[in-house]
């Protein structure tokens, strides 16, 4: 249900205004004729929905990776239904996001503008720092030192910040009558001079595409700009990534299954070969240390014909199992194939913390675990399929381990404690103890409603919830 909100944009009257009286395309129609077959992977489609900017997603773009005349791209889409594709916190983080892909990866960008510019009340937390809207263009030029292409359509009102994506990309292409450029527009103009000027004569597309030469490409309409973008890309010398015949098996069990096994309840483990035999090719499963540290489960399996290492939370990770995790970690970098963690943190023992030798084992080898994790240098992906609780985000290769991906189920919880671990208030009757109770009441309610999947998403935790069905093509 929220997915398909989010697709809404800002809402049925904004898309009417949109496409009837401004006569654009709507953000996904473009997409649809952008790209190959209009199908992409839309990244964090759930950004921002809680956050205080009102009832609909605030980041005012769509990010996701699709294919151009068979070459794989990252695409940064202004929802110019969405706030009129003004730039909020949350829309900033989530276009770094994007070229940190296209950096990784080394993916050509492409970028439809449509937007008009920064949230001035917001511009504390939107400009002056080093992650914020100014690092967009830094990292276009060292994208284009690296090599990795950027192209742009100018498809709307294009102001302040929006002007300087489309000119500092290496091809831009500018559409007849909707698209302008502009650093102020001209009702700015008219109160700072007096000037009457027209969108057209200031910044319209005849202007920057035969005076000032910001815009390449002169479009008479937007389907014939997404065209002119596709011919571009075909000109970059990019060679399509290869469409390897690998032939592959179904898993023996339907993926539809792991709607029944997505663990709800965190006060027990998930056996997790029963997620495993439904998500790789043929249910073949090649386990490395099979009847050691058995609260990890490690080995190697092709998930859609490709060959995937696999660190998968079996119950608590105690000392042999970071020990055989960070064995298998190092395998899996010296012979470069990438890593498949799935995450899912066992409940902790019940009491207080002991400092057996036991626990001090177990310290040391998840700290071993951690530095092979870190080190690693190959393609990473996580997927969060139950609970995420504390260290274990950090030796599963969390976000803060720069995974290549991260991805949720819907039933995910990420937090630093699992709230249902707190220790409970004794039973008393004096005054002080009933302020504890309700206090550590109100900090378990508190992290219930912030370890949610739905929380982190919004906030770009992570790179989006998937349905636990669609893990395999996902």
């Amino acid at each position: 249900e929220l997915l398909e909100r989010v697709k809404k944009g800002g809402g049925e009257n904004a898309i009417l205004r949109h496409t009837q009286r401004n006569k654009k395309l709507f953000v996904r129609e473009r997409l649809r004729l952008l790209l190959d077959d209009g199908d992409f992977l839309e990244l964090s489609p759930l950004a921002g929905l809680d956050m205080p900017y009102g009832d609909v997603p605030a980041a005012g773009c769509l990010t996701g990776i699709g294919k151009i005349c068979g070459i794989w791209c990252v695409f940064i889409a202004s929802d110019a239904t969405v706030k009129g594709g003004t730039i909020y916190p949350i829309g900033v983080k989530k276009q770094l996001r994007a070229q940190e892909i296209a950096m990784e990866n080394r993916l050509l960008s492409v970028h439809l503008v449509d937007s008009g510019g920064a949230f001035l009340p917001l511009q504390s937390e939107l400009f002056p720092d080093k992650l914020h809207g100014g690092r967009i263009f830094y990292n276009e030029a060292i994208m284009s030192a690296m090599g990795i292409p950027q192209v742009a359509v100018v498809c709307g009102s294009c102001v302040a910040g929006g002007a300087y994506v489309p000119t500092m990309a290496e091809e831009s292409v500018i559409i007849d009558k909707i698209g302008t450029l502009f650093l102020a527009g001209p009702p700015l103009v008219k109160a700072a001079t007096g000037e009457d000027v027209s969108p057209e004569d200031l910044g319209g597309a005849r202007l920057h595409s035969q005076v000032s030469g910001c815009a390449d490409h002169f479009a008479p309409s937007e389907e014939e700009a997404y065209e002119c973008i596709r011919n571009v890309v075909s000109t970059l010398n990019c060679e399509p990534v290869p469409e390897e015949d690998r032939e592959h098996d179904s898993p023996l069990y339907s993926s539809e299954e792991l709607l029944g096994l997505a663990p709800l309840d965190y006060g027990c483990t998930l056996p997790v070969k029963l997620i495993l035999s439904r998500l790789v090719d043929g249910s073949r499963f090649q386990e490395f240390k099979a009847n050691y540290g058995t609260t990890l489960v490690t080995g190697f399996g092709h998930v859609e014909g490709y060959l995937v290492g696999i660190v998968a939370s079996n119950g608590e990770l105690a000392h042999d199992a970071a020990l055989k995790g960070s064995h298998f970690v190092q395998l899996c970098g010296q012979r470069g194939i990438p890593i498949l963690f799935l995450q899912n943190t066992a409940p902790q023992p019940a009491g207080p913390a002991s400092i057996s030798q036991a626990h001090s084992n177990r310290l040391k080898a998840q700290a071993s675990m951690m530095a092979a994790v870190a080190c690693a240098a190959v393609p990473k992906i996580t997927i969060v399929i139950g609970g995420c609780f504390g260290s274990e985000s950090y030796i599963m290769c969390g976000r803060s381990f720069s995974p290549n991906f991260l991805f949720l189920w819907p039933n995910a919880r990420i937090a630093l404690v699992d709230s249902r671990q707190f220790p409970t208030v004794p039973q008393a009757w004096d005054s002080d103890c009933a302020g504890e109770e309700s206090e550590l009441k109100q900090l378990k309610a508190k992290l219930e409603e912030e370890s949610s999947a739905f929380y982190s998403s919004s906030r770009l935790w992570d790179d989006g919830i998937i349905l636990p069905q669609d893990t395999r093509k996902v």
